[in-house]
């Protein structure tokens, strides 16, 4: 695999929780062992929710914790032209197709089908633009002015053929986008979206061991498809299993404000107590 870089690409939308910790703290040891490099990404398209000063809160809770990342850190809203370059790549290969549906609209479709299968972006898109003519699409853009673009699964598939990648606990897996339908990879108000952007931002900084929660799993068989199609190497991937709170077992969020490193920093925790928390977890 050669030089591990690993990165930690948290979205600036609440304070960082136990989970954001021990996330942070996995891409950090596992770059560490193998005497590599550990990035600090701010994912922070979505210009609603993303807020400056959680990103300045994040960046205080890691050298809290005591992470050393590599500089600069990579800003995502600093880099539309990245994402944009790389979606009019797959328009010129025919692999993407504006939407001009709502999704009402599709969860509407969906209901009528009589089932609402989902992905991993919520009810599988049925893929009803895809059949628009070429003078349907420029009028639809003409009187909207904006769209979602969607990946063509079906199209891409045929041109990539069979995808594997590897994960360190589970192996080699078979890649099977086609499981979650044409999935958006631009949307109207922000020209990227989160499997765009990973993708390309990890090809550009050089990651080569993605480590992140279970929850996304299913979703590096997009990215594997985008990679094949954008041409970009395909990291090793590490997805580890997510911390849970002890009372309920359920995973920690951005809304429990007791688990937030801040919280915990302000009751006395110190960053050594973080770490013995997740040693006894036996999840490291």
């Amino acid at each position: 695999m050669g030089e591990v870089v690993t990165r930690f690409a948290p979205s600036p939308t609440g304070y960082l929780h136990l989970g954001h910790a021990y996330s942070a703290l996995f891409a950090y040891e596992a770059a560490r062992r193998a005497g590599g490099r550990f990035l600090l990404r701010i994912e922070d398209i979505d210009p609603v929710r993303c807020k400056p000063e959680f990103t300045a809160a994040i960046i205080e809770d890691m050298h809290w914790l005591g992470l050393i990342w590599e500089e600069p850190v990579r800003m995502q809203s600093q880099h539309i032209a990245d994402y944009t370059a790389a979606l009019d790549r797959l328009r010129v290969m025919g692999v993407v197709y504006p939407c001009f549906c709502t999704r009402r609209e599709i969860a509407e479709e969906s209901a009528a089908a009589g089932h609402a299968p989902h992905g991993i972006d919520g009810v599988v898109y049925a893929g009803t633009c895809r059949h628009l003519s070429t003078q349907e699409r420029a009028e639809k853009l003409e009187q909207h002015g904006a769209a979602n673009w969607r990946l063509d699964i079906a199209k891409a598939r045929t041109m990539v053929g069979t995808l594997t990648w590897h994960d360190q606990t589970r192996g080699t897996i078979t890649a099977r986008p086609e499981d979650f339908g044409d999935v958006v990879l631009a949307r109207k108000d922000v020209p990227t979206s989160y499997h765009l952007s990973v993708t390309v931002d990890d090809h550009v900084q050089g990651v080569s061991l993605v480590t992140r929660g279970e929850d996304l799993l299913r979703a590096t068989d997009i990215h594997c498809l985008l990679q094949t199609l954008l041409g970009y190497a395909t990291p090793e991937y590490h997805h580890h299993a997510l911390l849970t709170d002890d009372d309920a077992g359920r995973r920690y969020a951005k809304r429990d404000q007791a688990a937030t490193l801040r919280s915990m920093r302000a009751a006395g925790k110190t960053p050594e107590d973080i770490r013995a928390l997740f040693c006894d977890t036996k999840l490291f």
